[in-house]
């Protein structure tokens, strides 16, 4: 009985990805034929059925570009990158996405080790990274077994001293992947996605505005309370936001 349900499943998941698939192909045909919101759609219900992969966000970040959207073809960008930091059709897209935001924040000092995190390490998202410790932690147990068996002193030597290296990259790629995911829990990011909105210092509708965000800014939300957020931005400025006008890049 197992065995069918187990069969059964992966027939499904065929079907679904089969179908995903179908969709995308549809969807890009109306992408290049300027019918847009269409497209947009068909990406959408791929979305919906968790077939998301870098390029459906970078084609639906695309089309909204085209649009003129900008909240969302940033927000899709961004998620893009989430999955492949690497993609650097992502990267230059984003950059002209950007260009037509109006808030121009400006980002406080990082540290030398924010600057290595950002630069080097958060290059590979966390899943990739626990690629790398699967990798180190077969090459580790290959390298060791074959130590183990090897009656040449000289291979010996080889396969310990190498087996150690990999081992030693294994923990240290492992720390990596916990801290990229640990960075990603806790660093819940939005974009803004309502054209002009009042951030205030307190989250009710009579407290004083602090400044006023616009559609695209990338933002950090630190706190929920009802229907308010508390952000921060890049500059190091926190205030309240209406939920609603935000989108969060985690969900």
């Amino acid at each position: 009985m197992k065995k069918i349900l187990f069969l059964l499943l992966i027939i499904a998941n065929s079907v679904v990805a089969q179908n995903a698939e179908n969709l995308f192909s549809t969807a890009n045909d109306l992408y290049k034929n300027d019918k847009l919101e269409e497209a947009i759609d068909l990406y959408k219900k791929i979305e919906d059925q968790g077939m998301v992969s870098s390029e459906l966000y970078y084609n639906l970040g695309n089309a909204y570009y085209k649009l003129n959207k900008v909240g969302p073809s940033i927000y899709y960008y961004e998620k893009a990158l989430k999955i492949n930091p690497l993609n650097e059709d992502v990267q230059n897209n984003l950059v002209f996405a950007k260009r037509l935001a109006l808030d121009n924040i400006e980002e406080l000092p990082k540290t030398v080790f924010q600057k290595f995190n950002e630069n080097w390490l958060q290059k590979l998202s966390y899943n990739q990274w626990a690629i790398v410790v699967i990798v180190f932690s077969f090459l580790g147990s290959l390298l060791f077994l074959l130590f183990y068996f090897s009656n040449s002193p000289s291979k010996k030597r080889f396969y310990f001293a190498t087996s150690l290296i990999s081992f030693i990259l294994l923990i240290f790629s492992f720390f990596i992947t916990y801290n990229q995911y640990t960075f990603y829990k806790k660093n819940k990011e939005a974009i803004v996605f309502a054209e002009t909105t009042e951030v205030r210092n307190a989250p009710t509708f009579n407290s004083d505005e602090v400044f006023t965000l616009h559609e695209g800014t990338k933002v950090i939300v630190l706190d929920t309370i009802d229907n308010w957020n508390k952000i921060k931005l890049a500059d190091g400025k926190i205030g309240w936001i209406i939920a609603s006008e935000i989108k969060l890049l985690n969900e």
